[in-house]
């Protein structure tokens, strides 16, 4: 009976041990399907740095890609159509203002601080409404006023709420400049030019292309 005892023991040690040779032999095997896999693709990523989140989304230099967001991610800065220094040590250039076939108005520019300290954004610039207070800092403030018209555009939303603009601008270094844009509703054919308010700083002139 010890015997046959015995050689039960050994025989179930046995069993364990080709199990788990069985195990790490699938182990293995899958390690390298894996590594074969994916081989090409990882090797495209070695010695690229991480994405820094700057001052803001961003998406991006000053845009945060959020969903449903649209429109250039870097200005045409080839040209300005107004230079709005606020006392503050903030300077907005306004460098486009075109339609597009799909009814908007796209406005594109640059936020410079022409200060020798850093700046904080703010907070009117992201607009005083509740639900896009909530979707964090943004320039969902501006507005641009159609004075032919006599009606006044604001940012565009998406369907969950978020503008249609740069998003997550909170502090602009010391001669830092940041990108950033938003989207209206395009005014009609023949207003060629608009007023456009942005908190805190002073009204300009624009022309729409």
């Amino acid at each position: 009976m010890k015997e046959r005892k015995g050689m039960a023991l050994m025989s179930n040690r046995y069993r364990t041990a080709a199990l788990r040779a069985a195990t790490g032999a699938t182990v293995v095997t899958l390690a390298v399907l894996l590594t074969a896999c994916g081989g090409d693709g990882g090797s495209k990523d070695e010695g690229k740095e991480p994405e820094k989140a700057g001052s803001a989304s961003s998406a991006p230099t000053g845009q945060e890609t959020r969903k449903g967001e649209t429109g250039p991610t870097v200005p045409d800065t080839s040209t300005t159509l107004a230079t709005i220094n606020g006392s503050t040590g903030f300077q907005i250039l306004i460098h486009t203002a075109v339609r597009d076939q799909g009814g908007f108005l796209t406005v594109t520019g640059s936020v410079k601080n022409t200060s020798p300290k850093m700046l904080i954004a703010p907070p009117q610039w992201s607009g005083q409404e509740v639900n896009v207070k909530q979707t964090g800092p943004s320039f969902a403030g501006i507005t641009l006023l159609d004075k032919t018209e006599k009606k006044r555009y604001y940012v565009l939303r998406d369907t969950d709420g978020y503008p249609l603009t740069t998003t997550g601008v909170t502090t602009v270094k010391p001669g830092e400049t940041i990108s950033m844009f938003a989207q209206f509703p395009a005014p009609p054919a023949n207003t060629t030019q608009v007023d456009i308010q942005i908190p805190q700083m002073p009204v300009a002139t624009i022309e729409i292309s």
